[in-house]
């Protein structure tokens, strides 16, 4: 929590919880890729030299702490995760689909907050994200 990167010759610690949803947030394409796609965004994160310090996929949209060096901006990054990403997912289950959409997998913008002194707060949140929806579900709160 108290360890800081360095760039020469900056100390930072910028860390953000950035949420985002596929396109009509489709629940069964995640059933197949959810495994798959928490590499994919692990070596695109580190193409951006970011890293991702929790992340959960849930059934209708991806919770992720990433850790982002100050000289790239959040929106940046988050726009070369999703879009690469989208990519890459079209290439592999592109053909093996009828109604993938490919490129435009992801919905537009994202949710982001920093993360700040609240990191154990937050990763416990991500964690357990998947037990509140279910939670919310079963009360009828959600959608």
């Amino acid at each position: 929590m108290d360890k800081y990167e360095s760039l020469s010759p900056t100390a930072w610690d910028c860390k953000y919880h950035v949420v985002f949803i596929p396109k009509c947030r489709r629940r069964t394409l995640y059933k197949q890729l959810r495994e798959h796609l928490g590499e994919v965004f692990r070596k695109l994160a580190a193409q951006k030299e970011c890293r991702v310090e929790e992340g959960h996929l849930m059934p209708d949209h991806v919770h992720m702490m990433l850790s982002i060096p100050p000289k790239y901006s959040v929106s940046q990054v988050v726009g070369f995760i999703k879009g690469k990403s989208a990519i890459h997912l079209a290439r592999v289950y592109g053909e093996r689909k009828r109604n993938f959409v490919g490129q435009h997998f992801w919905a537009r913008g994202y949710f982001v907050s920093t993360v700040g002194r609240d990191e154990a707060v937050i990763r416990e949140y991500i964690r357990n994200q998947e037990k509140e929806d279910e939670r919310l579900d079963q009360l009828g709160l959600w959608r």
